[in-house]
């Protein structure tokens, strides 16, 4: 099995991520930054001593407040190599600047705002591709808060009321950037109760898992399967794999998901998950210890 050199970081995001285009709300974005911890991490993880960061902010309406958040963040960190990818439309998206500007990069951080708008400007494109070619071959980091994060996998939650979920049609799906197969992520997920809404994704997707991020919360996802919980808050893992009966392609639209057997867990930080095992991990000594006494059998 082909395994990605490059690392992605998926952020629960904060309770608004500037995808409020209505001058009038009183809602404001804010990178309140117990994120500041999951932007160390992700230096951390980034190899250069001196970044270079791109920060893509496609998926907000208030492209210039979020990017100026995200660079006074990393100014606070003491990083000044940051520069901000107002991409708003699929010219953008093919522009020679953007693509070389993203072959140079040791890593980019997608905004949050709304998931549909990134895969709109960016599928079939040149600079996607550039992205994922970096991923598989190079120690190259990327990193997702909110819709950056959702955008990641293959299947990719569009939308859907957390109230009605569980009842068949509520979770709209489409395609996302591909960056991660075999998985399903949602955000906000602990304070916006959006539990029914992952497992409703799973279950309509078989052999999948869901990743379930909460805010100030996010997972490192090493070798293209392995978890590693980074933040204050909880992941939650739905694993459909053990399922052994569900109604949702029986029932009629609007009516109740019948789910036997969905495998649930919950880590704090420092757990880890692999994603092809389905297995939890205390801590990334358990895991190490679990592969030495595997290889010794």
């Amino acid at each position: 099995m082909d395994i990605p050199k490059g690392k992605l970081i998926a952020v629960g995001g904060n309770e608004d991520k500037g995808s409020y285009p209505n001058p009038k709300s009183k809602k404001k974005y804010y990178l309140d930054f117990f994120e500041l911890g999951i932007l160390k991490r992700f230096l951390q993880e980034i190899q250069a001593k001196r970044p270079h960061i791109e920060v893509i902010t496609t998926a907000s309406m208030i492209p210039e407040e979020v990017g100026q958040r995200y660079a006074s963040a990393f100014g606070i960190l003491g990083i000044e190599n940051v520069h901000l990818m107002h991409i708003r439309n699929e010219e953008d998206a093919r522009l020679p600047e953007y693509l070389e500007r993203i072959r140079k990069a040791d890593g980019v951080m997608f905004s949050g705002g709304d998931q549909a708008r990134i895969t709109r400007m960016f599928l079939n494109t040149e600079l996607l591709e550039v992205l994922k070619h970096r991923y598989w071959n190079e120690d190259f980091v990327i990193a997702g808060t909110s819709a950056g994060a959702m955008a990641m996998s293959k299947v990719m939650i569009k939308g859907g009321s957390a109230p009605e979920s569980l009842l068949r049609g509520s979770v709209k799906i489409g395609q996302g950037l591909c960056l991660i197969e075999g998985v399903i992520i949602d955000t906000h997920f602990v304070t916006r109760g959006r539990f029914g809404r992952l497992m409703e994704a799973v279950v309509t997707h078989p052999k999948t898992v869901g990743i379930g991020l909460g805010e100030d919360t996010g997972v490192l996802i090493t070798d293209g399967c392995l978890i590693e919980t980074i933040g204050s808050n909880l992941v939650v893992v739905a694993d459909g794999h053990e399922v052994r009966y569900t109604n949702v392609n029986e029932v009629e639209q609007g009516r109740p998901v019948a789910i036997d057997n969905m495998v649930m867990h919950v880590l704090a930080k420092g757990n880890l998950y692999d994603i092809t095992s389905r297995t939890f991990y205390r801590s990334e000594e358990d895991y190490h210890l679990a592969q030495l006494q595997s290889a010794d059998r």
